[in-house]
């Protein structure tokens, strides 16, 4: 019960998968959380079953889903450290395409998701004086023509400010984490550059909740070195 407990949202695949593999690796105890049950479970035998991760199916658009995955977090294990909001995913660019069925889900899982990781796990985080992190984008930090992902992700960003202001003097780190493309399941269309692995977008992830606890590393952008925009 004393080792620290990580939680991460999107936890089926891509950056989500690679981080609870790293984490794991560093001597975390695992909360895993997605919509897709069979993928979590395999990961939850991956990492070495119960006594060390815990799958919980999880829409992150539903309170009671987010809720329930926290508690879990403290019936399993008593204590919640680190929390990666990291759920989301993106849409065509261009405001003629997509559908607005889809733009609503993305929008709904991207920010107001996120926003209900934070309002349910942030009591417990208090406790432990612990890490949220979020995944935003490089599409965050600079409009891309028709992309209402990126306006999305410019929200995350302004969240993750909003989050550190409110938690300054609890200590309670922040980290917002703004990589560029990664080669997962996230695109459709595998990117034409030599893109970022999720292992490297993990590895930042790991680089944040390692430093000391009077460091609190606020962002962390990472592009593919091809990456020109």
């Amino acid at each position: 019960m004393d080792d620290k407990v990580f939680l991460i949202t999107g936890a089926s695949s891509g950056i989500g998968e690679a981080t609870a593999v790293a984490a794991a690796a560093a001597g975390y105890r695992l909360v895993l959380a997605a919509r897709s049950d069979d993928r979590l479970q395999a990961l939850v035998d991956k990492l070495g079953g119960g006594d060390h991760a815990i799958a919980v199916r999880c829409d992150v658009t539903e309170w009671e889903d987010q809720v329930a995955t926290v508690q879990a977090a403290l019936d399993a294990f008593g204590r919640l450290d680190v929390v990666f909001a990291n759920a989301g995913f993106g849409a065509p660019r261009g405001f003629l395409e997509s559908d607005v069925d889809h733009w609503k889900a993305m929008v709904l899982t991207n920010v107001y998701g996120a926003a209900l990781t934070i309002r349910a796990a942030l009591p417990a985080v208090r406790e432990t004086q612990g890490h949220v992190l979020l995944t935003g984008s490089v599409a965050g930090r600079r409009a891309l023509p028709g992309s209402l992902y990126s306006a999305t992700k410019w929200a995350v960003t302004a969240m993750g400010e909003a989050l550190r202001l409110e938690c300054n003097d609890s200590g309670v780190r922040v980290t917002l984490i703004e990589p560029g493309a990664v080669d997962t399941p996230f695109f459709d269309n595998k990117p034409t550059i030599r893109a970022l692995d999720p292992e490297d977008v993990a590895d930042a992830v790991m680089f944040a909740v390692g430093r000391p606890p009077h460091v609190d590393v606020n962002e962390i952008l990472l592009r593919p070195t091809e990456q020109s925009s």
